[in-house]
């Protein structure tokens, strides 16, 4: 017990007085798990809204791949982007291996399927009562498309949630293609991960408690929206 007390006690301290190594850990981060979202939002969203919306031939199959995409494991993605970005493989002349850049691709890999399968399980379970009446407005396309996702607007929140809190703690991924170098490519979860094996508790528990406020703000920002909203 004592030795969890101390880890506690050193965590705040790290944290209290700056520790370069623990923030460039929370920095990368941030910046990656960001740049991430952004990307998986701009390619998920549409893709998402189309195969929940439309009805088009082969779209129970593309259903069934994304779907598919939300229970893989994120070992074998990682393994399957090691192959494509190594030195020997068909991306490898880019050198995105060991980056920063690298860590973003796994993440994006990771939460596109997200994006997608539930933004169109958002729309798919839409009121029925509620699409009819939309479509009695005879709206243009792109109002119909607005009015849907304005309708829909908490679910696809929660969706933003689901995909950012599963980059930000994900481990597998940016183990294998980020390499968790100091100072380079070392991410929250890397860290925690390699600071608890050498038994050094402070960092680690630091770092998770930052791993929560990040989890716990997320979800705080969706509760405020929709108290805005109202």
């Amino acid at each position: 017990m004592d030795f969890i007390l101390q880890g506690i006690y050193e965590a705040f301290h790290l944290l209290l007085t700056g520790d370069e190594e623990t923030y460039f850990a929370i920095k990368s981060t941030i910046y990656t798990s960001s740049i991430a979202i952004m990307i998986t939002l701009f390619i998920g969203m549409p893709l998402g809204f189309c195969l929940g919306y439309y009805n088009f031939r082969g779209r129970k199959v593309l259903r069934l791949i994304s779907d598919t995409g939300l229970a893989m494991p994120t070992v074998a993605i990682g393994l399957i982007l090691y192959a494509l970005l190594s030195y020997r493989g068909p991306l490898g002349s880019f050198g995105l291996l060991f980056t920063l850049k690298a860590v973003i691709i796994g993440q994006i890999c990771l939460s596109l399927p997200i994006v997608i399968s539930l933004t169109a399980s958002a729309i798919e379970n839409m009121d029925k009562k509620h699409m009819l009446l939309l479509k009695s407005y005879h709206l243009s396309g792109l109002e119909s498309v607005k009015a849907v996702l304005f309708e829909n607007r908490y679910s696809l929140m929660v969706v933003v949630a689901s995909a950012y809190g599963r980059i930000v703690a994900e481990v597998g991924v940016a183990m294998m293609i980020g390499g968790n170098i100091k100072w380079f490519t070392r991410t929250i979860t890397t860290a925690i991960s390699l600071e608890t094996n050498k038994g050094e508790f402070a960092m680690g528990i630091a770092l998770a408690f930052v791993l929560i406020a990040i989890a716990f703000l997320v979800n705080l920002s969706i509760v405020g929206l929709k108290r805005f909203d109202r």
